[in-house]
């Protein structure tokens, strides 16, 4: 058992080798991709700042900063709406900027 096991890693470490030498390609259900939210886009096309865009979407502005730097990745709720922003921004925005929330805050 245990050469089996040893034999079945060696052949995976064998395989990585050859994909990333450009020798093999990986399979397709054995690859992952992320559609990762260009938030630092989405900011500058509404010409917002980044405390004016974190204080629309409710975060910080280090938050902001995180996401722009990719260090981290909106996640549930919160790449949803900027997923809305996305997709139809001055509307949106205009919701945001206009809520109870945001003008106390403001």
């Amino acid at each position: 058992m245990k050469d089996e096991l040893f034999n079945d890693l060696l052949a995976s470490a064998n395989e990585m080798v050859a994909i990333e030498k450009g020798e093999r390609a990986p399979k397709a259900e054995d690859t992952h991709s992320y559609n990762i939210i260009d938030v630092k886009a989405i900011r500058e096309a509404l010409g917002k700042s980044r405390d004016e865009f974190a204080l629309i979407v409710g975060t910080s502005s280090e938050t902001i900063k995180s996401w722009e730097t990719k260090r981290r990745n909106p996640t549930g709720p919160a790449q949803k709406l900027l997923r809305l922003i996305q997709s139809n921004p001055l509307q949106v925005v205009s919701v945001l900027e206009n809520d109870d929330d945001y003008i106390q805050e403001a």
